[in-house]
């Protein structure tokens, strides 16, 4: 049996044959006519020395050859097309698509985007704004945001600061509200989001951290971030509020910060790309520009008693 490979579009055409079980539609997949298409396979079975498939009255079936080469093949023609991709993007020096999440880019990443895009207005900025886990490669993805633990060995990854969260509220809120032990008495506002860490970082375990006991509550629950802090932009209660989500509107004075008391998440948001990606000028511009955003508003941290979360469950 000859070792060398049979021909390419003999492959391609036993592996639409394959995935539709039909020689009729892999035909009209790889726009031949049904006949030219039986050709190719008769072709690679000649090769082989061994039929592929069995020839039913109206349908085909894979014989055990067949089984074994199928997954094969539409493993190295999935891997071909990756690779090809990949290798056309490179080509591709202007755009850059980065996805993050909702929440992100709506408080964060779209108010200070024009500073970018005036920095490098060679780039050509695509977003995609969701939290659907996505392969970079497979979806055209240059750069994901990502907020999570470390758990993305297989992609480069730089960690952004510390995350923190604290309450926050209007400033009428807070002259109602001026101490911790009063928010026993406020209306509380929920980030479902965020139920995925684990230690918690929640009210409860905000009003443990200040030596309180936590109030049983109604309050309204959100599923996403942007929207717990808009309702507390609304004066609809007190959100406990994650640094980057609550930023500009603390800054612009819409939102007040009456307490120093912060909670520290072991999670953080994460610049993330293919492994290699990141000597990419555009990737690597978007990286430096990210993390030094981050930087300018460092300062936010000063005068917080922040206590990681595990030092809470401690106490």
């Amino acid at each position: 049996m000859p070792d060398r490979l049979p021909p390419l579009t003999a492959l391609r055409a036993f592996d639409a044959a394959a995935r539709h079980m039909s020689f009729a539609k892999a035909a009209d997949e790889l726009n031949v006519t049904p006949a030219a298409l039986s050709f190719q396979i008769k072709s690679l079975e000649e090769h082989l020395g061994a039929p592929l498939f069995r020839r039913l009255n109206r349908a085909v079936e894979l014989t055990e050859a067949g089984k074994t080469l199928a997954p094969g093949t539409s493993e190295g023609f999935q891997a071909l097309a990756a690779a090809w991709h990949a290798t056309r993007r490179l080509q591709d020096g202007s755009a850059l698509t980065i996805t993050a999440g909702p929440a992100l880019t709506a408080k964060w990443l779209a108010p200070r985007l024009f500073e970018f895009a005036r920095a490098h207005p060679e780039i050509e900025l695509r977003f995609s704004a969701t939290l659907k886990i996505m392969d970079l490669e497979r979806d055209d993805i240059d750069v994901a945001i990502r907020f999570g633990y470390d758990d993305f060995d297989n992609l480069y990854s730089v960690p952004a600061r510390k995350e923190w969260l604290t309450p926050v509220m209007t400033p009428e809120l807070a002259a109602q509200f001026p101490t911790p032990e009063s928010l026993e008495h406020a209306p509380l506002l929920y980030d479902d989001s965020i139920d995925f860490l684990n230690p918690r970082c929640d009210w409860p375990a905000w009003f443990r951290a200040a030596g309180l006991r936590f109030p049983p509550s109604r309050g309204l629950h959100f599923s996403n971030a942007d929207h717990v802090i808009d309702a507390a932009v609304t004066g609809a209660g007190v959100a406990l509020g994650r640094r980057p989500m609550i930023i500009k509107d603390v800054m612009e004075g819409r939102l007040v910060t009456p307490f120093r008391l912060a909670i520290e998440t072991e999670a953080r948001f994460r610049f993330l790309c293919v492994k290699g990606a990141e000597k990419r000028p555009q990737v690597a511009a978007f990286r430096d520009w990210f993390l030094a955003e981050i930087e300018k508003t460092a300062h936010i941290s000063d005068g917080f008693e922040i206590t990681p979360i595990k030092d809470i469950l401690q106490k």
